[in-house]
């Protein structure tokens, strides 16, 4: 078995982007020369304890197409090749083991078994066309090993022409049951939630699309100082007691330790000033009250919540849903909305939108943990600005750090 646990993380990023076209090559018994401007990188994940996955676009002399590669411990699985990186006595711990790199081609992601289904147009139309033609078939996200959607658009014949789109989530193998009765729970319950369209196939729920426009187009217009900060209480009150019986996941603030050390590694240039944020927040969360465990979305921010107008018309990604506390999910709200201006500049009104809902969510929480946890989000945010092909990341995350900086000063 692999000892990569021993390897630091930032090496194992380091190692993994530095050899990736030696790596590929090993895989797919193709020459790159070693050269990684042959390879064009579309997608790297750090996950804090778990490892470092990247996704590449493969040149036509390696047959074109995409190549996934990861750190992280993956099962003996068909289509996965194994690649043993010496440990180098100058760059790892003594003893640390060799380094462990898992290949695969997309779309065989070794722990998204319906992802090979849902990518395949003539096997969509068969499973959900209902005798409506295929018209369009987009990947909309895909996190290497973890899950994917899909978007679906399909046409009726004419004369007559009508168009519908689904959408379709691959989860890791056994949690498809799982989320298809989370949506169930919510529907049933009379929030609007996606609608599954049957139920699911090879580790994949069918949704139907949910009218609306994200909220982030409202709060990239004025702030979105229109939207009533107690119609979003009002739809996580609205989660039923029912949800208190599921799993419970940590909050993102209970992970700052990882997300902090990830942080870290993506801008190692303020490891200082992340690790004193840190201690900032967690002496801040200490001192707070949380308030009582009540039915939580566990993902809840502006590209999650449709709108209709001022009014919210649908409630996505509820993969997270059950028990918790709502200061998490508010903080999680305002953490997302502080670092906007990070990720696009056009966002000017962030200083009112905070003041609009932050002044409202501080009504029903303790305010020290509200603006304690929303900068624990806003930490958990700074690593994924490492965006490939990117020139502007590292500004990006740095504004990320500062936005989060900001949210713990509010915390007192």
């Amino acid at each position: 078995m692999s000892q990569r646990s021993r390897w630091p993380e930032d090496l194992q990023l380091e190692t993994l982007v530095a050899q990736a076209a030696e790596l590929v090559g090993a895989a797919t018994g193709h020459d790159l020369g070693g050269n990684s401007e042959d390879l064009r990188q579309v997608q790297l994940q750090h996950r804090p304890g778990a490892g470092v996955s990247a996704l590449y676009r493969l040149p036509a002399i390696a047959g074109g197409g995409f190549i996934g590669l990861t750190t992280e411990t993956l099962p003996e699985t068909e289509g996965v090749v194994r690649i043993e990186i010496p440990a180098d006595q100058e760059l790892a711990e003594p003893d640390a083991g060799a380094l462990t790199v898992s290949v695969w081609r997309h779309p065989q992601d070794p722990r998204l078994p319906g992802l090979r289904l849902a990518t395949m147009a003539d096997r969509v139309q068969r499973q959900w066309g209902d005798a409506d033609r295929l018209t369009g078939l987009e990947t909309i996200t895909y996190r290497p090993l973890r899950r994917a959607v899909i978007r679906a658009e399909f046409a009726t014949p004419a004369p007559v022409v009508a168009k519908r789109r689904i959408y379709l989530k691959v989860m890791r193998a056994g949690l498809a049951a799982d989320l298809h009765e989370r949506h169930r729970m919510l529907s049933a319950a009379g929030l609007p939630v996606p609608t599954p369209l049957g139920d699911p196939v090879e580790d994949i729920v069918a949704l139907a699309e949910v009218p609306g426009l994200p909220l982030s187009r409202l709060v990239l217009r004025d702030g979105a100082v229109g939207v009533d900060p107690a119609s979003l209480v009002d739809l996580l009150e609205r989660i039923p007691a029912k949800a208190l019986s599921l799993p419970r996941r940590p909050a993102w603030t209970d992970r700052i330790d990882r997300y902090a050390s990830a942080a870290a590694i993506a801008v190692p240039l303020h490891a200082d000033r992340i690790r004193a944020l840190r201690g900032r927040i967690w002496s801040a969360v200490e001192s707070s009250d949380r308030g009582p465990v009540v039915p939580t979305h566990g993902d809840f921010y502006e590209a999650n919540l449709l709108m209709l107008g001022q009014d919210v018309s649908g409630l996505l990604d509820v993969d997270a849903v059950g028990p918790g506390h709502r200061v998490d999910d508010l903080g999680c709200f305002l953490g997302h909305l502080a670092v906007l201006p990070a990720v696009d500049r056009r966002y000017r009104r962030i200083p009112e939108a905070l003041d609009h809902f932050g002044s409202a969510f501080e009504e029903i929480c303790d305010p020290r943990a509200l603006w304690a946890r929303a900068a624990g989000v806003a930490v958990s945010l700074v690593a994924g600005a490492r965006t490939p092909g990117s020139t502007s990341w590292g500004r990006d995350a740095e504004g990320r750090l500062a936005a989060a900086e900001a949210l713990a000063e509010r915390a007192g």
